[in-house]
């Protein structure tokens, strides 16, 4: 059920719901454009909208950047203001946080710069925040896997190891034990890392399960056990982590196109959103028997890279239909969509 759409200011390539109340409604996109040439530019910005399965949709806010290949707010009970860090192609880590403001050309909430470090001369292609928010993990174009302090009103590169033989697209820290990292690689390699070990120490690495690069890896938030993991393969892959030397891969399920972001429903188990580049985006259902798709959205025509729900938005209201927003965007076309999955309508 299509809710509403907007074209970006550039190439769309992430987007995020705030998890924080009372800012649910407030969303987040990425945009990231190169312009090639003698020397190439790469230019972006991150827009705020506010996004209502009733109203639909509403620019807010928008700060010019540099090309940003990813965000992510950070975990919900950890600050007064919700902070939204940025990865972008000039190899720096940045924090906005998000103000109430009264302005008229506010709309009600802003942006503003928190603090910025420059991590490395590489491009910084990916990030995470562990779940105290007093770190952020970094996954760099020649790599190298970076993790940075965040506190005080700053940022400081703390670590930096060689983790992979290329671009490293998925650092995700362990929610349950957040000691352990999570890389994935175009060297095909899904990783694991002890942080309490300087260098960081690798658990596992491993190179045979993923038959080309991995692009995203996510921790299931109510089950401890299971990872996901999605592949330039179109594979999803569900692992079980408990034996951390030798992770077993349960079971895993070809989306038909690479899977770039999966994202976990923060209100229904065992339910996930993926994006699928060439083949649109898929609502994922994993269960004990398998792995099914109970929904496909084909209605972007171009690459499918963000994708995100929208929290607290799964219950009925005056008798009417009511289900779980989300939000995706595709790259070439600059597209950013509202909807509703029909599978997951409540009667």
């Amino acid at each position: 059920m299509d809710v509403a759409s907007v074209h970006l200011d550039g190439n769309a390539d992430a987007v995020e719901f705030c998890p924080q109340y009372p800012f649910h409604h407030i969303l987040a996109a990425a945009t990231y454009t190169l312009r090639e040439g003698g020397q190439p530019d790469r230019s972006g910005s991150i827009s705020l909208f506010s996004a209502e399965d009733r109203v639909g949709i509403e620019l807010i806010h928008r700060v010019e950047t540099v090309g940003i290949f990813d965000i992510k707010w950070n975990p919900f009970e950890t600050s007064t203001d919700p902070l939204l860090a940025l990865a972008d192609a000039q190899g720096c880590l940045s924090v906005q946080s998000l103000k109430s403001s009264q302005e008229p050309e506010a709309h009600g909430a802003v942006l503003r710069e928190a603090c910025k470090e420059k991590v490395s001369p590489s491009m910084c292609l990916c990030l995470d925040w562990n779940p105290s928010a007093t770190c952020i993990s970094v996954g760099l174009s020649d790599g190298s896997v970076s993790i940075v302090s965040s506190g005080n009103g700053k940022l400081q590169v703390s670590e930096t190891w060689e983790a992979h033989g290329y671009e490293v697209w998925a650092a995700s820290f362990d929610t349950h034990q957040p000691q352990l990292l999570y890389t994935g690689s175009d060297d095909c390699r899904f990783s694991c890392w002890d942080l309490r070990e300087s260098p960081a120490k690798p658990v596992f690495q491993n190179a045979k399960s993923h038959k080309m690069g991995v692009c995203c890896i996510a921790k299931s938030p109510s089950n401890s056990n299971m990872l996901l993991t999605g592949s330039y393969d179109e594979f999803l892959r569900v692992w079980d982590v408990r034996a951390t030397s030798s992770p077993l891969n349960e079971t895993s399920i070809c989306l038909g196109g690479g899977v770039w972001r999966i994202k976990h429903h923060p209100d229904v188990s065992g339910v996930v959103l993926a994006a699928c580049m060439h083949n649109g985006f898929a609502v994922v259902k994993i269960m004990e028997e398998g792995i099914t798709v109970v929904e496909d959205y084909k209605k972007h025509e171009s690459l499918a890279y963000g994708a995100d729900w929208k929290r607290g938005d799964l219950f009925k209201k005056d008798g009417a239909k009511r289900g779980s927003l989300v939000a995706t965007c595709s790259f070439y076309d600059k597209l950013l969509r509202i909807w509703l999955p029909e599978s997951l309508l409540l009667e």
